[in-house]
C-alpha cells in the first residue's frame, strides 16, 4: 500500500514527517500520471503543484480553513488528498469526479472554478463574510496557471490590499497558462527569478544568518528586505497593500511548510510567491514545453505521453479553421488574429506560424482581447478574435460597448460552441446564440460543416457593417474541406433549403442540419414529408426563404444546439408571430438547466439532438397537430 492510499483526508497527512511528505508527493505524481493516461485530463498544472498542495493541507486546518483554488487545472492533487482518491478513476466521466473544482462534490472545494482568475475575488468575499460572522479561520487564494494575466486577478488584488483583511494569496508562478505566459507581469516575475545578483545576495545573507549572532542577524535581515524592495516583485505587491514573501521554490517541501506555518500566524493581506514547474515529474511534460502538455486525451503512455493508438479521426473543426485562417491571411494582408492564451486550442497557432507579425496572444484577458481587436479595426485591419464560446462570455460588455455600438468589423470565431462533452458544465458553449442575437449590429452565423465554416469566415472578413460571429463545435468535420482559396463567401443573410417537404419544416442551426436531414429521411420512409432548412445566418435571417416556408407549412420546428431560453427558436417564434401567419412554432434545443460531463455524442442523444431524437420530436408534434385539427 502506498502512503497515498492511507490518506483519507488532510487530517491524515498533518502528522507526517517531512520525509513522509516528500514520499507522498511522489505517490501523488505517480497516481496522477497513471489515472490521466487512461481518463485524459489537465495534468500539467496539477503535477506542478503537488508539493504546494501537500504543504497547504499540512499547515492549514482544512476544511475549516478555506483553500480557494483558481482554475480547475491545479485541483487534481487537492482532490486526491481530500477523500477522492478511490473515485479518481472516474475523472471527467459522466457522474464521476469533475475535472474542475466543484462545491457540490466536496466540502474541501470551497468555490467552483473552471475559468481563470476567480480565486482572489471569491476568497476576499469569503473573508469579508467570515469577519461579519465573527468566525475564526484562515482563507487562502491560490492563483496560478497564468491567471495573473487576467484583469479580474488585478481587481481582486487591488481590493484585497485596500481592505486590510486577513487573507493569504499564493501566486503559483509556473510561467505557463495553457500556452506560455505573455505580458509585462510575466516578464517582470521571470526577470526576478533569474536575477543572479539577487539570488547571490540571498545566498550570502542566508549564510550570514545561519552563523551570525542576534544583532548582526537582525541587521542582515533588514538589509535583505531593502535589497528585495528593489530587486523582487515584492515592491509591486507591497505597494498594492499585500505583504510579500518569496520567491520560494515550490518543490522544496521544507521551505513551503516553514513559510506557510509562519505566514498562517500573521494577519492582514499577504502574498506568497511560489515558483513551480508545470508537468513536474512527467518527463514528457517537463521537457516539452507548450500547450500540448497542458492536457492529454485518454489512452496515452504514462512514461512518454504518446498516444497508444494512432488516431484515424477526421480533422477537427478547430484544425480546419486554423488552416483556413492562415490561408486567408496569406490572401489578405489586412487580416490579423487575436486569441486569449489559446493559440493551439483555437487553431490560431497556424496563423501565428505563417504570419507572426499579425498574430496577438494577449493572455487570459478576454475583455481586453475584444477591445484590442476593436482598436485594430479602427485602423482598417480585419481582426479575427478566436475565443471559446464559454470564455467569450467574459468579454460581453466589450462586445457591445466597443464593437457593436461603434459598428466595428471584428470577426468573432467561437470555438467549442454547443455541448463540449467531458469538459463539463463550466465549459459548455450553450449561450452564445442567445447572447449574440441580442447585440445590435451583430451578424450571427452557424455553419453546418467545415466547408461552410470557411465560407462564413470569408464572409465575415468581407463584411463591413459591424461585428460578425460564427460558432462551431468541439467535433470533427464530416467530410473533406478544400482550401479556403477554393471557397466563396456565403451570401449575406441567406438560408439553404436542404430538403423540401410539405408536412413539417425544420429550421436547423449549424450542427443540427445533418441530423435533421437524417431524421427527415427516416420520417419520409414513414410517410411524413419534412422540409429541412440550413439557417446559417441567424441574424439577419433570410426573409425571402422564411416567407416561402410559412406559405407552405403550418408547423415549424427550430432545432439548435444551444439554450432554448432566448435562443434562435425564441427569436423565430417572435418573428413568425408578428407576421400573423397562423403557423405553430416549436423549439427543440438544450433545456434551461446545467449540463454535466458526459461524452458529447451521449449528451446530444440524451437531449434528443441526434437524428433519432429529432425524428421523435417531429412525430410527436405532427401527431399532436393532427389531433387538434
Amino acid at each position: 500500500m502506498s502512503l497515498l492510499d492511507r490518506i483519507e483526508s488532510p487530517a491524515d497527512l498533518r502528522p507526517l514527517t517531512r520525509d513522509e511528505l516528500r514520499t507522498l508527493a511522489s505517490d501523488l505524481r505517480a497516481r496522477m500520471v497513471d489515472v490521466c493516461s487512461r481518463t485524459g485530463g489537465h495534468i500539467g498544472a496539477g503535477l506542478g503543484v503537488v508539493e504546494l498542495t501537500i504543504a497547504l493541507h499540512h499547515v492549514f486546518r482544512t476544511p475549516v480553513d478555506q483553500l480557494v483554488w483558481d482554475v480547475g487545472h491545479q485541483g487534481y492533487p487537492h482532490k486526491l488528498l481530500t477523500g477522492r482518491n478511490q473515485r479518481i478513476e472516474t475523472l471527467r466521466q459522466e457522474n464521476g469526479i469533475s475535472g474542475f473544482l466543484k462545491r457540490s462534490e466536496s466540502p474541501y472545494d470551497t468555490f467552483g472554478a473552471g475559468h481563470a482568475a476567480t480565486a482572489i475575488s471569491a476568497a476576499l468575499g469569503m473573508a469579508a463574510a467570515r469577519d461579519i460572522n465573527g468566525e475564526e479561520l484562515k482563507i487562502v487564494a491560490i492563483l496560478g496557471d497564468g491567471a495573473l494575466s487576467s484583469g479580474l486577478a488585478y481587481e481582486g488584488l487591488n481590493n484585497a490590499g485596500h481592505s486590510e483583511r486577513d487573507i493569504i494569496v499564493v501566486l503559483n508562478d509556473n510561467e505557463m497558462s495553457i500556452a506560455p505566459n505573455v505580458g509585462a507581469m510575466h516578464k517582470y516575475l521571470t526577470s526576478i527569478q533569474r536575477n543572479s545578483l539577487y539570488n547571490r545576495i540571498r545566498n550570502k545573507v542566508g549564510e550570514l544568518l545561519d552563523n551570525a549572532p542576534g544583532p548582526v542577524a537582525a541587521i542582515a535581515r533588514k538589509w535583505e528586505e531593502s535589497v528585495k524592495a528593489f530587486l523582487t516583485p515584492g515592491v509591486l505587491f507591497e505597494e498594492l497593500g499585500l505583504r510579500y514573501f518569496g520567491p520560494i521554490d515550490g518543490h522544496d517541501m521544507d521551505a513551503l511548510v516553514d513559510t506557510f506555518a509562519s505566514v498562517r500566524e500573521m494577519t492582514g493581506p499577504r502574498l506568497v510567491h511560489v515558483i513551480t514547474q508545470k508537468g513536474k515529474g512527467f518527463p514528457a511534460g517537463e521537457h516539452m514545453a507548450g500547450e500540448k502538455w497542458h492536457a492529454l486525451p485518454p489512452g496515452h503512455d504514462p512514461a512518454t505521453g504518446k498516444q497508444l493508438k494512432t488516431s484515424t479521426a477526421k480533422p477537427a473543426y478547430t484544425a480546419v479553421f486554423g488552416k483556413g485562417l492562415a490561408e486567408l491571411g496569406a490572401e489578405n494582408p489586412k487580416v490579423v488574429t487575436i486569441t486569449a492564451a489559446m493559440p493551439s486550442g483555437t487553431g490560431t497557432g497556424a496563423f501565428a506560424k505563417a504570419h507572426p507579425s499579425r498574430f496577438f496572444d494577449v493572455g487570459i484577458a478576454e475583455g481586453h482581447a475584444v477591445t484590442f481587436a476593436a482598436g485594430l479595426a479602427t485602423r482598417g485591419l480585419r481582426p479575427v478574435c478566436a475565443i471559446y464560446s464559454t470564455f467569450l462570455q467574459r468579454g460581453y460588455d466589450n462586445i457591445i460597448h466597443d464593437c457593436a455600438i461603434q459598428s466595428l468589423p471584428v470577426v468573432f470565431a467561437m470555438d467549442r460552441a454547443g455541448l463540449v462533452g467531458e469538459d463539463g458544465e463550466t465549459h459548455m458553449g450553450l449561450y452564445d446564440i442567445a447572447y449574440m442575437l441580442s447585440v445590435p449590429n451583430m451578424t450571427v452565423t452557424a455553419p453546418m460543416d467545415g466547408r461552410e465554416m470557411l465560407a462564413l469566415l470569408r464572409a465575415g472578413i468581407e463584411h463591413v457593417g459591424g461585428p460578425f460571429c460564427l460558432r462551431y463545435p468541439r467535433d470533427v468535420v464530416a467530410g473533406a474541406v478544400p482550401s479556403i482559396g477554393d471557397i466563396e463567401a456565403t451570401p449575406h443573410a441567406t438560408w439553404d433549403v436542404r430538403r423540401r417537404g410539405r408536412d413539417v419544416a425544420i429550421l436547423a442551426v449549424g450542427t443540427m442540419v445533418a441530423p435533421s436531414v437524417a431524421a427527415a429521411e427516416t420520417l419520409a420512409a414513414e410517410g411524413l414529408d419534412v422540409t429541412v432548412v440550413n439557417c446559417r445566418y441567424l441574424k439577419p435571417y433570410d426573409q425571402v426563404t422564411l416567407a416561402a416556408i410559412l406559405a407552405d407549412h403550418r408547423l415549424v420546428l427550430v432545432v439548435e444546439e444551444g439554450t432554448v431560453v432566448n435562443g434562435f427558436g425564441a427569436y423565430m417564434a417572435g418573428v413568425i408571430a408578428n407576421q400573423d401567419a397562423g403557423v405553430r412554432v416549436h423549439v427543440h434545443g438544450v433545456p434551461d438547466r446545467i449540463i454535466y460531463s458526459a461524452p458529447r455524442a451521449k449528451q446530444l442523444a440524451d437531449l434528443g439532438l441526434d437524428s433519432a431524437g429529432i425524428a421523435e420530436r417531429v412525430r410527436a408534434l405532427h401527431e399532436s397537430e393532427a389531433l387538434t385539427r
